[in-house]
């Protein structure tokens, strides 16, 4: 797991702007002055809300439509290249705020099907995005070695295997 490839690196970096854990919020030094925090804030976690989908969690129909809802108000528009190619970038004349949701549609539009492959982790208590490296493209943690043990932990817990040998045979 890890980074994702460009231009996807945006989308990564702004999501983790926030350390779900820890509480630590960096988003006003990433995204610079002019934009609405509020609105800037709510735009990311809809944003891991859809990354979680494609680890495989249920997205909010409710949070799909305010996410379309926000992509909407960042038009963008076809820019021919003097090869006769064409790139997409955001419409000219946008608000800091509005902005920073064209360049977040621009760089899921340029990802292709790596798109996909950006998830959130499945852990509660973390949600950092992350890269799916993996061969299949089946996973759910952003770590293996923390947030995956974590869970198959508790489910092993949960599973009643607390111990393999009972505590009452330990007294003599």
């Amino acid at each position: 797991m890890g980074d994702a490839p460009e231009p996807l690196r945006l989308v990564q970096d702004l999501v983790n702007t926030l350390d779900v854990e820890s509480g630590v919020d960096g988003l006003e030094a990433f995204v610079g002055p002019g934009v609405d925090l509020p609105r800037a804030r709510v735009f990311r976690e809809l944003l891991r809300d859809v990354c979680a989908a494609h680890a495989g969690l249920d997205v909010p129909e409710r949070s799909l439509g305010i996410f379309t809802r926000q992509l909407a108000l960042a038009p963008l528009v076809l820019v021919p290249q003097a090869d006769g190619s064409a790139e997409l970038a955001p419409a000219p004349g946008l608000s800091p705020t509005e902005l920073l949701f064209a360049q977040v549609a621009v760089a899921v539009a340029g990802g292709g099907k790596d798109w996909l492959r950006l998830k959130a982790c499945a852990a509660d208590s973390c949600r950092w995005l992350y890269y799916d490296r993996s061969p299949a493209g089946r996973g759910r943690w952003c770590s293996m070695a923390v947030c995956g043990s974590r869970a198959k932990m508790r489910a092993y817990r949960a599973r009643g295997n607390v111990s393999a040998v009972p505590s009452s045979e330990y007294a003599e």
